[in-house]
């Protein structure tokens, strides 16, 4: 895969697909920033500490039975860090269309909106533990 609109991802959250209501995803990574400058040195060094990832989720919302809400509320209501697997493409996993697998805490949900719009979900969550990337179909 070269270039490509980001049109048709996959996300799993709690192993239910979600990817026909997501509208947006994004995982950022940053990772701490140590000193280790030492004497005798004339300018700053640096080394990457412990990682930190989070995950931001916009959806379409939907409260049918298996679907967006229940899906989210569960994982919320359950305080503990739930299994997510996402892909740019939701086709076949491949070196070229990795699945980025981790588990995240739910630690927001949210429901309502706004007169005569759209009813979304939009949430921020946790990342718990380190991001893996996965090649293999």
């Amino acid at each position: 895969m070269a270039e490509f609109a980001y049109m048709d991802a996959y996300l799993t959250v709690n192993s239910v697909d979600l990817s026909d209501h997501l509208r947006s995803s994004q995982l950022n990574g940053s990772g701490d920033t140590l000193d280790k400058t030492a004497m005798g040195q004339t300018a700053r060094t640096f080394l990457v500490g412990l990682l930190n990832w989070s995950l931001s989720l916009e959806f379409n919302d939907d409260l049918a039975a298996s679907d967006v809400d229940v899906t989210l509320y569960n994982a919320f209501k359950g305080r503990v860090a739930v299994p997510i697997a996402w892909r740019a493409d939701n086709d076949t996993i491949s070196a070229t269309n990795p699945e980025l697998q981790f588990n995240s805490l739910v630690n927001e949900y949210n429901i309502g909106g706004s007169v005569g719009a759209l009813a979304t979900k939009s949430v921020n969550w946790q990342v718990d533990g380190d991001v893996t990337r996965d090649t293999t179909p």
